[in-house]
């Protein structure tokens, strides 16, 4: 049985149950213990179940709102990572490139970290931790520009009339967005009013608008809608997106990249 198959079956047996024992799990799959505890934790990481001692159970209402950046940044891990080195390809040595907050851009802001000459504008304080000063003198130097804002989201960004004001004056080749959701009628959406106000501005500020966004936010809904579908170029997502949605995408916007998992 091959590993994704076996996770599947995982998942779907701790599902039916709600909770279920190592032992009990190992017995049902026919594998050993320390072969579910391995699945458990790549499963726990992308966030489909919770580790407890002895075994799993599905996530507990409420967590995922509460959930911090370092959390969310490891649900649907794969995914993430593959939409970042995809996206990583529209980047070249000297571009001026925004980023707003997010796990996604997070992941992004690694991918580039090997690019030549760029200069970052991000308001995402985890994206600019990534560009910080090389420890060594031959890594590429990236400057870094950071909007300060007067209220800080889940996810470590800065939003408010600052950031708005500072992005004015700003222009960047290219502009990244990670969203709360994607949906047909809603647009882009985050839950977050000031978020919102201030991620539009980095999409003003951009030549070109990008949405970073892994399959499980299409149809979610925030708050507040960021711009409609089809005000963005390019939206990157990954090969989890289920076959209608991705016609549905494509009739919608300007152009969309399904990135493999096989390249995370």
């Amino acid at each position: 049985m091959l590993a994704a198959e076996r996770r599947s079956r995982l998942l779907a047996e701790v599902r039916r149950q709600g909770a279920a024992a190592v032992p009990d799990l190992a017995e049902t799959l026919g594998v050993s213990e320390m072969t579910i505890r391995r699945d458990l934790d790549v499963l726990a990481a992308d966030g489909h179940v919770d580790k407890v001692r002895g075994g799993a159970r599905t996530p507990q209402p409420g967590v995922a709102a509460s959930r911090d950046f370092a959390t969310q940044s490891r649900r649907n891990g794969d995914g993430k990572r593959a939409i970042a080195r995809r996206a990583a390809g529209l980047v070249e040595p000297g571009m001026s490139v925004g980023l707003s907050g997010g796990s996604t851009t997070w992941a992004l802001a690694r991918e580039l970290r090997g690019i030549d000459d760029l200069t970052i504008v991000t308001n995402s304080l985890p994206v600019a931790d990534v560009f910080a000063r090389p420890d060594r003198a031959d890594e590429p130097y990236t400057q870094t520009v950071v909007l300060t804002g007067g209220v800080r989201t889940p996810a470590d960004a800065l939003v408010g009339p600052v950031a708005v004001a500072s992005l004015e004056h700003l222009h960047c080749d290219i502009v990244f967005l990670g969203v709360r959701g994607l949906d047909l009628t809603a647009g882009l959406t985050t839950s977050n009013l000031l978020e919102a106000e201030t991620n539009r501005a980095l999409v003003a500020a951009g030549g070109r608008a990008v949405v970073l966004a892994d399959h499980t936010k299409w149809g979610a809904v925030g708050l507040t809608t960021i711009v409609d579908l089809h005000e963005v170029d390019l939206v990157v997502t990954d090969e989890g997106l289920a076959p209608d949605a991705e016609e549905t995408l494509r009739a919608h916007v300007t152009e969309l990249w399904v990135a493999a998992h096989s390249d995370a």
